[in-house]
């Protein structure tokens, strides 16, 4: 039967005083651990083709996940930095002069929609027009009109909204009068034997 080789064994006398116990305690420590566990045989083998190409395919997967963050962060940065220099320097397309935001009537009180009036390219006479609306009945035709003086003054285009009233509906249209300080605008759908200006069901928000 094999012993556990003791402290003589493997240095001798050449320690002496605190060194010496210091290694006794270290040796006892080492016989009481035990040997270390023996590798496994995938560990012992080392790494297979299929492990490595799962890592590189691994690090393909962060990699262009990280670019495509990166690419989405750029993109922001670049509509950010371009609004801030289209607003700075007045150049770049026309500007929103007039943003109003639209309530529904009695009528239909869950519509909702925003009307932007854009800069005029032709000394003041067209002025263009993005409105937005969502929660109107679908497969109906509505007008806007440029209200002044609490009525309904100019009309200013039609609009249909189709099979669904979930989605937003966007329409470009445009005002052909010099607007006045003021000015609003109602969006209205016929009456009745297609009488104008009709029922408003978009008005002004605090209106």
């Amino acid at each position: 039967m094999s012993r556990e080789p003791n402290l003589n064994d493997l240095i001798g006398d050449e320690a002496t005083g605190a060194e010496r116990q210091q290694l006794q305690n270290v040796h006892e420590m080492l016989l009481e651990a035990g040997p270390p566990p023996e590798l496994s045989d995938t560990l012992e083998a080392g790494p297979n083709l299929g492990m490595t190409l799962g890592q590189q395919q691994r690090q393909r997967k962060v990699k262009r996940r990280a670019m495509l963050l990166l690419a989405a962060a750029i993109a922001v940065f670049a509509v950010f930095v371009a609004g801030y220099a289209s607003r700075s320097t007045g150049g770049g397309g026309p500007h929103a002069l007039i943003t109003q935001q639209f309530t529904g009537t009695k009528l239909v009180p869950q519509a909702q929609g925003t009307l932007q009036v854009w800069n005029s390219q032709d000394a003041g006479t067209n002025w263009p027009m993005t409105l937005s609306v969502v929660g109107l009945p679908t497969n109906s035709y509505y007008d806007v009109y440029l209200v002044r003086n609490g009525k309904p003054w100019g009309a200013c285009g039609t609009f249909r909204v189709g099979g669904s009233n979930e989605s937003p509906v966007t329409v470009t249209l445009s005002a052909p009068y010099t607007i006045h300080s003021g000015d609003t605008w109602v969006v209205t759908r016929p009456g009745r034997g297609g009488s104008e200006p009709g029922q408003t069901v978009l008005k002004p928000v605090n209106a």
